[in-house]
């Protein structure tokens, strides 16, 4: 199925299905014995017992890459060192997975004509990159959380760099305004001369596939606290070429944990239109990249 005909089978979709059949997955999921969670933070192990800052972390859960077919997989992408250590979820990169991943494949599968990686055996939800891994190049769309403990190296830099300028798409996530200026620091290195941009909510990416109210979410936020724990969320992008009717490249999550929705929505942390909106949010990112 070429871009276009998959877009368009996806607004039909979406037109037809609406919310409602996000709220129907998050129900059957939450019945779902086979998303059972794997665990979650805690704990006070020290970080610096499983090795120098310069190695990567293996989260417990991880049992290896799905093998590459050509199907969308998502991919989480790792930095090293343990900044942001939280119990047994580890560094800042690895929280929420797998649960969050598998979770969100599950519903991109549902309501859209993408056919992801979900699950091989033990292997679930997608795979984990490095940005100076040749293999990121198989990977559209990188997901990046808590960029507060990212410090890239050159190479990484560069792999970064390359592989946004080639048509990749990161998500940063789980993070407040003071991590997010470490992570202007470092995308000005991976994408020199780029300035990031506050969004509206009425850019194309909030209406890929789900119209998404971004009000809708504010008043959400203020009324509960657990629907956003870190405050009213913000978004900000960087453009190709600074101009915001080209492409985006980077989406920033600011004050918000959109993944935290995505792991825990089968255990009640928050009631299910909130969980609902951080899918939706998910899906379109996903859909966005993919169409542009």
């Amino acid at each position: 199925m070429t871009r276009s005909t998959e877009r368009r089978t996806a607004a039909r979709y979406a037109r037809r299905a609406g919310a409602f059949v996000v709220a129907c997955a998050l129900i059957a999921m939450s019945a779902g014995g086979a998303l059972a969670q794997r665990g979650g933070r805690g704990g006070g192990i020290d970080p610096r017992l499983f090795g120098s800052s310069g190695e990567f972390y293996t989260p417990p859960d991880f049992h290896g890459n799905p093998a590459y077919d050509g199907r969308f997989t998502f991919a989480r992408l790792k930095y090293r060192g343990y900044a942001m250590w939280a119990g047994r979820e580890g560094p800042g990169w690895a929280h929420d997975y797998p649960d969050a991943d598998e979770h969100l494949m599950r519903i991109l599968r549902e309501v859209t004509a993408v056919r992801p990686f979900v699950e091989a055996g033990n292997i679930v939800g997608g795979a984990i990159v490095a940005l100076d891994d040749p293999a990121l190049f198989r990977y559209p769309v990188g997901y990046l959380s808590e960029p507060g403990g990212w410090t890239p190296t050159d190479a990484e830099v560069k792999g970064m760099h390359d592989w946004l300028l080639k048509g990749g798409f990161v998500i940063f996530d789980d993070f407040n305004q003071f991590h997010w200026q470490n992570a202007q620091q470092q995308m000005a290195k991976v994408l020199p001369g780029l300035r990031p941009m506050q969004l509206t909510g009425n850019e194309p990416i909030f209406d890929s596939f789900f119209k998404i109210d971004v009000k809708l979410i504010e008043r959400q936020c203020m009324a509960n606290r657990r629907a956003c724990y870190r405050g009213i969320p913000k978004y900000w992008a960087y453009f190709q070429d600074n101009d915001p009717k080209k492409r985006m490249l980077a989406l920033g999550n600011v004050d918000a944990d959109i993944g935290e929705f995505w792991q825990w929505s089968a255990q009640g942390f928050a009631p299910v239109d909130v969980s609902n909106e951080a899918y939706k949010l998910g899906v379109n990112w996903i859909v966005y990249a993919l169409t542009h």
